[in-house]
């Protein structure tokens, strides 16, 4: 399919060569004139993906559960910035306060709201959304434009969306894989020049095989920990990924909740791929700050009391809502196709260390700990 930006981005390299699959991906993503994030309301059943707080305010609230035993844990601190970086709607957001003002009104009565977004459409969605919400909200475009003091900082299917590059094994070792045109002027995969760094190379890979590695995301991911480290504070991340590195093609496309190939519609379909748990985690573990060990969204959720909250929220209701925020469980913490319990990872961080739940039943023994726990009794 041909798209303005798929146009864009052929006289592009007709003039300057090949991009990067970094570059292209923040392209799709970003573009000023056409990127998807910047001319749509991606999420949602007329979106083209739905995300965990959009399925159920259930999502929400136990992260609103989890910041407040943080802020308990820290002593009961004033003057919080609550800040959330890739908020979507603003959804999460509202229901985190939501839960924060009801549970830990102390903390609501002096903390501040702070969304990191560099939509303009999303921007005004989530002020939209947060209208009535019960803290002062305010916008920045980079986290760096928040203000700084101890924090509780939160992201849902963030850093998915920051680019990653890609390197393909060649018969001259691994390469950068590139996005070139065609004889047709098709975008298409080329290997380019550029060489995989000798510490980032599998021991045993096979030609064709693809690497990804991603250093914006560990850049920020490096932000949030130096953050954490000079102010205190904590900060939670959930995403879909994997523990480990290793080898495998990720990149994918979404439109119109399906799969469809990512050259098929530059700037119209959303562009992402699977999160290095592992790589963010020794990231963040070299800023000085307490990392705890990767858990599955399932594990997370249940051990806060997910299935007791669902249960009071379908407590006197009719059987059709019950279903439904039966199904919503399912979905967030279940584990077959389509759900999200095992496929999305949560890593917690903290400055300085404490213990808390559900992270606090774990035993691990240092900070660089970057073991996968899975559901309640494993």
């Amino acid at each position: 399919m041909t798209t303005p930006l798929a146009r864009k981005l052929a006289r592009l390299i007709e003039t300057m060569g090949p991009m990067s699959v970094a570059d292209y991906f923040s392209s799709c993503l970003s573009d000023p004139e056409y990127g998807y994030y910047q001319t749509r309301d991606p999420f949602g059943t007329r979106g083209d993906f739905t995300t965990a707080p959009e399925i159920s305010q259930l999502f929400g609230e136990m992260i609103g559960i989890f910041l407040a035993l943080c802020w308990q844990a820290h002593g009961k601190p004033n003057n919080v910035r609550l800040i959330e970086i890739g908020p979507g709607r603003g959804t999460l957001m509202a229901d985190v306060q939501r839960t924060l003002a009801g549970v830990a009104p102390d903390l609501a009565s002096s903390a501040t709201g702070h969304l990191v977004e560099t939509s303009p459409q999303l921007s005004e969605l989530q002020r939209q959304t947060l209208n009535d919400a019960p803290f002062e909200n305010h916008w920045h475009t980079d986290i760096d434009e928040t203000p700084r003091g101890f924090s509780l900082l939160f992201s849902n299917e963030l850093f998915d969306a920051i680019p990653i590059r890609q390197f393909i094994n060649t018969d001259n070792g691994f390469r950068e894989r590139t996005v070139a045109l065609d004889d047709n002027s098709n975008l298409v995969f080329q290997a380019g020049t550029a060489s995989l760094a000798p510490g980032d190379t599998p021991a045993a890979a096979k030609p064709g095989d693809i690497v990804e590695v991603a250093p914006a995301r560990e850049a920020l991911m490096s932000r949030i920990a130096a953050r954490l480290a000079a102010d205190g504070g904590c900060a939670l991340t959930v995403d879909y990924g994997f523990i480990g590195g290793g080898i495998g093609d990720t990149l994918q496309a979404v439109r119109d909740h399906r799969y469809v190939d990512v050259f098929e519609a530059p700037g119209e379909s959303d562009l992402t791929s699977h999160v290095d748990f592992t790589a963010l985690a020794r990231a963040a573990a070299a800023g000085n700050v307490e990392v705890w060990p990767i858990l599955t969204q399932s594990r997370f959720l249940l051990e806060l009391g997910l299935l007791e909250r669902a249960g009071a929220l379908g407590a006197e209701k009719g059987p059709a809502r019950q279903q439904q925020i039966g199904e919503a469980v399912n979905r967030l913490a279940g584990d077959g196709q389509g759900q999200m319990g095992s496929l999305f990872k949560v890593l917690g961080l903290s400055s300085p260390a404490i213990a808390v739940p559900p992270f606090a039943r774990i035993d691990h023994k240092s900070a660089s700990d970057v073991s996968i726990i899975n559901k309640p009794g494993d």
